[in-house]
This record gives structure tokens, sequence and C-alpha cells, in this order.
């Protein structure tokens, strides 16, 4: 047993040596893990921020001229008026997200008790810029609409008074969402491109044979990948969390750092072993390449780091029950946001590392099997 575990040892080390000699690998895993941090986490937004909104006014009143007042930065740009007749071609060029058309005597039917129509056209074609902006348009227009009529400030137009309360996240700040995703994903990514590589590396130096000649067992030479490429992966995550998150970007991170890198162990247990089987499955570095894009891509985008997964249609989110990232992602954000403790998230840790077993298996089988190729 003790001559296994030095094995594997030794193996994992070489495989560090091996990493540490190839720039373009350390380089990915420095960018991976700062500067993409940082770009997703201030460039990539789904909140509505400077949109382009014009205003085709024919009415020329002092309501119409309030309403268009109303519409502000830091959501919107300041209207353009436009008029109507260049309402579609300036649509049909996206210089405007909104257009806003005021009809004649909108104010006068608005005094007389009317429900003159207004028209909000937009431009859907970023669907959830475009969806989260007509809300905020709508429930802009309404309160003005409502302190005309009432003749009293907006504030004071609303029958009620709705106090919202945001826990986790009190201002709604983008960065503090993005910039913890991003670091899964390249948690992902990296750990499927590094055990991968590992294994294409070996085959097309040749040093695939020399270990085949060597008392070695394939269960020991996997191990020693899977150890050192998650060693790397678990170094840079810790560094990233607490240098680029936390330290750069000022994300609070109130819950257990060590809870979270555990659970993170266990994480790359599954995606190493999948990136080592997907490795057995491509013949050379390109083809290995093709094949992790799809994947990453279903684990990227399927598994609630985009959206939740309760908003998926059923039969996807029991399909997406079998991918580790799913259960890695509501576990981070229960640990890493809302400050979860084991006795909570130990069900999430126990499916990952469950799903890793399973994916462990199958490439020992895919990597015997290689061997025995290699050998014959």
């Amino acid at each position: 047993m003790l001559q296994r575990l030095g094995h594997i040892w030794r193996l994992g080390i070489k495989e560090l040596f091996s990493l540490r000699t190839d720039v373009v690998l350390l380089a990915l895993i420095v960018y991976a893990f700062s500067f993409a941090v940082v770009m997703v986490s201030k460039g990539a937004t789904t909140e509505v921020k400077n949109a382009a909104v014009a205003v085709v006014d024919e009415d020329q009143s002092t309501l119409s001229r309030r309403l268009s007042d109303s519409i502000r930065p830091p959501q919107f740009r300041p209207p353009v008026e436009i008029r109507l007749d260049e309402l579609d071609a300036a649509m049909d060029a996206g210089s405007y997200t909104f257009v806003l058309v005021i009809p004649p005597n909108f104010e006068r039917d608005v005094l007389r008790g009317d429900q003159p129509p207004i028209q909000l056209n937009v431009d859907a074609t970023a669907m959830t810029y475009a969806g989260n902006g007509s809300a905020y348009l709508q429930s802009i227009l309404t309160r003005e609409l409502l302190a005309f009529r009432a003749r009293q400030p907006a504030s004071a137009s609303l029958p009620i008074n709705l106090v919202t309360h945001a826990r986790f996240n009190p201002n709604l700040e983008p960065v503090w969402f993005m910039s913890v995703m991003q670091v899964i994903n390249s948690i992902t990514i990296l750990a499927i491109i590094l055990s991968g590589a590992a294994i294409i590396r070996e085959r097309e130096h040749g040093t695939l044979e020399h270990l085949l000649v060597m008392p070695l067992t394939p269960l020991e030479i996997m191990l020693a990948k899977v150890w050192a490429m998650g060693a790397v992966v678990v170094a840079a995550t810790g560094l990233s969390l607490t240098l680029v998150v936390k330290g750069v970007l000022g994300v609070p991170l109130t819950g257990s750092l060590t809870l979270f890198l555990a659970g993170a162990v266990l994480y790359l247990f599954a995606a190493t072993s999948l990136g080592i089987l997907l490795a057995t499955l491509a013949r050379s570095m390109p083809q290995f390449a093709m094949l992790i894009i799809p994947v990453f891509i279903i684990m990227y985008m399927l598994s609630g780091t985009i959206t939740p997964l309760e908003s998926m249609p059923g039969w996807l989110q029991t399909i997406m029950q079998g991918s580790p990232s799913t259960h890695f992602v509501r576990f981070a954000q229960a640990v890493l946001y809302r400050g979860a403790d084991l006795p909570i998230v130990w069900p999430d840790m126990l499916r990952v590392g469950g799903i890793g077993a399973l994916y462990f298996t199958l490439a020992l089988g895919r990597f015997r099997r290689m061997l025995q190729t290699a050998n014959g």
C-alpha cells in the first residue's frame, strides 16, 4: 500500500514538473483566475445600464415632456426626440433599444379621465436586457402618470409603500455574483483541460510507453494526474478568491473558504476524471479541444451559473442532475453567498463525490483499454 502511494506521489510530482515547463498552460491558469475574473465581472452584466432611448412626442405637452424627463441615467441615456417617420429606420438600424411613442392629445385625454394608449417599441435582440428595461420603463411611466393625475409628487402617488429588503447582496451588485461564478467556470474548464492534456501529452511525446514498462498500474497513473492537476487548480482557486475576488473586486465572501475548498476538491475529482475520460476518446490535442467545447458549454450554461436551474424545463433539470457542476454551483452559492455550513451543504458534496466516483470508474476503464491498445 505504501509503495503504491509512493508511486502516486512521485508520478504526481512528475506531472507538476511537466506543467512547469508548459508556458501556455501556465499563462492560461494565471489569466483564467485573475484577468478573466475581473473582466467578466466588470464587463458582462444583464442589468440595464446606459440603454439608448428615443421618444416620438406627438403631443408636445407638459405631461409628455414630464414623461420624457423621467427617463434618466444610469439605467437609460437621456432620451433623443425623433419623428414618427424615423422610427422604423432607427429600430432596424439598432440605434435605440427603446422607442416611446406619445400620441397627439395625450395630456388632454388623461385629464379627461380616458385611458389613451402609449406605445413602447422594444428591440428584443438582447432578450434579458430588453425585458428588464421594459419593466423599468413601465414602472417609471406609471409612477409619473399617477403623480400627474393626483397633482402630487411621484413619491407620494402610489397607494402603498413597498419596502424591499435584498439579502446577501443588498445593493444588487452584479460583480458579487459574476466574480464567483467566473471562478467556478475557470475551475471547470481548467480541471478538464489540465487533466486531459496530461494524457494527450504523454501519448504525443511517447512517454506513455515508458510508463507501461514500469511497475505501475493504470489506477496509479490516473490518481497521480488527478491529484497533481487538482492541487494546481485548488491553489489557484484559493488565491483567486482571496486576492482577486475579495482584494481587487471587494466582494465580501461571508462563508468559510476552507469549506468551499473542501467542496472544490470533490468537484475537481469529478472534473479531472471527466477530462481524462474525454482524453481517452480523442486521438490528438486538437480533437480533445473540439470535444471539450460542447461539454463545457453545457456545464456552463445549464448548471445554474447563468439562470436558476428551477427556470429550466423539468426534463432538463433531471438530466443536469448527472452533472457535477449543477451540485457544485448550488454548494458554492450556499457557502460563499449565504454563509451556509456543513450540515446544510453536505448533500450537495455527497452528490458531487458520487458523480466523481462514477466518472472516475468510467475513465479508468477507458484508460486501461487505451494502455492495452498502446502496449499491444
